[in-house]
């Protein structure tokens, strides 16, 4: 994980307060975040298969049980994150584990930018 700057008490508190506005209703953000991300890159669908079945349409795949349980999954790390700003080296481990996962699945780092 890339060291920065340590988070300013200011910066911390605008996070955190960002996140309560949106952890009350965590799966309609994600909802609103994955949508974002298949309009920005339409090749992230096909990295999302369950029972070896292909979403025909970024809809099908944000509507199926099992993308709705992977975000879940995607907004409860997130809220690990927050919950431990002074401290985020804390989950370095276990992020580092799950950005392997995802790689050997066919994310690729380019994705985020």
């Amino acid at each position: 994980m890339e060291s920065g700057m340590p988070l300013s008490g200011g910066q911390r508190a605008l996070i955190r307060e960002s996140w309560q506005r949106v952890s009350g209703s965590p799966v309609q953000h994600g909802l609103v975040l994955f949508t974002r991300l298949f309009d920005l890159d339409p090749d992230l669908l096909p990295l999302f298969q369950y029972n070896c079945k292909e979403f025909a349409s970024p809809q099908e795949c944000l509507s199926s049980p099992e993308f709705l349980d992977h975000i879940r999954k995607v907004m409860l790390v997130i809220d690990a994150a927050v919950s431990h700003l002074e401290n985020l080296s804390c989950l370095e481990e276990y992020l580092c584990n799950l950005g392997k996962k995802h790689q050997a699945v066919g994310v690729k780092v380019e994705s985020f930018s």
